[in-house]
């Protein structure tokens, strides 16, 4: 079961009941700046301001990406002050040894974690999300010709989701998980834990086809993640940034009750629509197995070629007959 709010996430943190909510796990606004109204309204006018608008490359359409690299020392401050006053606000609301998973940034994870410890969280460990990304390897802007073998910043293959707990109440974990039901994560099953990479593949169309959101995780990541945030399998998980509901849609395949909140109106209307049919795709996936998404074949690998796989990449020629243009991610 699950429950959708149309509402700032603050405003609805502040009236939440106390130790009602058990798992967090969100994709939440990173620069701040991004999903201000202002810069929301050039990404749908497909105008980019912080967002950049790649071209499409070696025959793959490039999706929107936040430039976090434009961003201000003031700007970094102000992400660090965002993520210490939601992490103050969403404390109460937590039970004693509930866990919080944040997708990240490389270049921002450093801030988040800095801001939630100041808030009262234990860093415990970041989930790598391996994927083919189009993220950094560009040559130095306008000079591309000039340094062909030089780039700007390591090609990108992962996604670090940052793993935060509030202190166990109880002496033991084994004790906060007989009173409160958190405290620990839950297994892929008796044998195997929940490891700290996984490989993702990128979002299948058929879920883009359901949910234009520019920020979509692929529900066979989503359902790994949401179902070992509960280790008993009961409880609630929260959702305070839903954008169009992927995370209340793999809380919805794993059969655990959720809460989103969402901000924007035509982000709320998508999660509306959206939320069923994403939890209706892949009936027989459940998050207890690592497997790639849909459109890449549910091919479960050994561990020690999850790596291998996800960092395999297929020759891409590049064509360009003037300089390619900035594509700092």
């Amino acid at each position: 079961m699950y429950r959708i709010h149309h509402a700032d996430c603050f405003e609805w943190l502040r009236v939440c009941q106390p130790h009602s909510l058990h798992a967090v796990c969100t994709d939440p606004p990173y620069g701040v700046l991004e999903f201000t109204e202002k810069e929301v309204s050039k990404l749908r006018a497909g105008r980019g301001g912080v967002w950049r608008l790649p071209p499409t490359i070696g025959g793959s359409q490039r999706d929107p990406l936040p430039r976090f690299t434009v961003l201000t020392d003031a700007q970094k401050l102000e992400q660090r002050r965002f993520f210490h006053e939601w992490g103050k606000a969403l404390l109460p609301a937590l039970v004693p040894g509930a866990h919080v998973c944040v997708a990240g940034h490389p270049i921002l994870q450093h801030l988040v974690q800095g801001a939630m410890v100041e808030a009262g969280y234990e860093v415990r460990t970041a989930i790598m999300r391996l994927y083919f990304s189009f993220r950094g390897g560009d040559r130095p802007k306008n000079a591309e010709k000039e340094f062909p073998e030089v780039c700007v910043t390591p090609k990108g293959a992962y996604e670090p989701w940052m793993l935060f707990r509030k202190p166990i109440e109880e002496k033991t974990v084994a004790e906060n998980l007989r009173k409160w039901k958190t405290g620990g994560l839950r297994r892929l099953s008796v044998d195997k834990p929940l490891p700290d990479s996984i490989p993702s593949g990128r979002t299948p169309n058929r879920e883009e086809a359901i949910s234009n959101h520019p920020c979509l995780k692929p529900q066979h990541f989503m359902r790994i993640i949401v179902r070992t945030l509960l280790p008993l399998g009961e409880g609630t998980v929260l959702d305070p940034f839903m954008g169009s509901g992927s995370t209340i849609a793999a809380a919805e395949a794993v059969g655990y009750d959720s809460v989103g909140v969402e901000l924007d109106g035509e982000y709320f209307k998508l999660a509306e629509s959206s939320i069923p049919r994403l939890a209706a795709l892949y009936p027989d996936f459940t998050g207890q197995e690592l497997q790639m998404n849909g459109e890449y074949g549910s091919i479960e690998r050994a561990d020690k070629q999850q790596l291998a796989m996800t960092l395999a990449e297929k020759a891409t020629t590049y064509r360009t007959k003037v300089p390619t243009k900035s594509r700092r991610g």
